[in-house]
């Protein structure tokens, strides 16, 4: 699903100049939950943007579901966002007029899907996220972990490949994060997709297939297939 080959990111030039990633590889499997560990600065979000097609590496490739990301233009890349890849961000990003349901179903409205199945697409999206009751309220009147499980809900909406997830608990307390990433060990399995998440909770990563550390633009290795009881400080 997802191959990574050789990946450098610089930002700068000369003695200045900052190496945010330096000959990143690595490969996951469809129907994989990754955790991406490291420090703030260590460039796990460079990373995530250069797969997602936010950023262009310097050299390297980026596979998504066979499609070289690093050779896509602005059209292609656009395509590839919208169909393939989705994110999930810890500001949530949600549109603040508009319904949990309308936010939602707001890229299959992008993407021209007829009205009685984006309404059954959005309504079991948010029964997936234990939302339904709450299709008619507005962001703000949400909690900060319900505005998340609306946002995950809008990142499935058109049926993506791979998710992305940045720091997606960051502005959640402990016990609301870990729900979050509950749900999103259960999307991965019932939806089928492949999800890369950056956090730097111990007790989150525990519910990933894989883990994998970065420091210093580096991948410093993968933790095996089972992460829970490892060290991830």
């Amino acid at each position: 699903m997802l191959s990574v080959r050789g990946v450098h990111r610089s930002f700068g030039a000369g003695p200045s100049a900052v190496h945010a990633l330096r000959d990143v590889s690595f490969d996951l499997a469809p129907g994989t939950m990754a955790a991406l560990i490291g420090r703030s600065g260590s460039g796990k979000t460079t990373l995530l943007n250069v797969i997602g097609g936010l950023d262009r590496p310097d050299s390297g490739t980026v596979l998504v579901d066979g499609t070289d990301v690093t050779a896509l233009d602005e059209d292609g890349l656009s395509r590839l966002r919208r169909d393939r890849v989705a994110y999930v961000f810890q500001t949530f990003g949600l549109i603040p007029v508009l319904s949990a349901a309308e936010n939602v179903g707001a890229p299959l409205r992008l993407a021209r899907v007829p009205a009685a199945e984006r309404e059954r697409r959005v309504e079991l999206l948010l029964e997936l996220v234990g939302l339904a009751d709450h299709a008619r309220q507005r962001p703000g009147e949400l909690s900060g972990g319900q505005q998340q499980r609306v946002a995950i809900a809008r990142a499935l909406a058109a049926s993506p490949r791979l998710l992305i997830a940045d720091e997606p608990t960051g502005q959640l307390d402990a016990e609301t994060g870990l729900s979050v990433m509950a749900l999103l060990r259960g999307v991965v399995e019932s939806e089928g997709v492949t999800a890369l998440v950056s956090t730097h909770d111990p007790t989150m990563v525990a519910l990933a297939d894989r883990v994998i550390r970065i420091a210093d633009g580096r991948l410093e290795g993968q933790l095996g297939e089972q992460a829970g009881g490892q060290d991830v400080t």
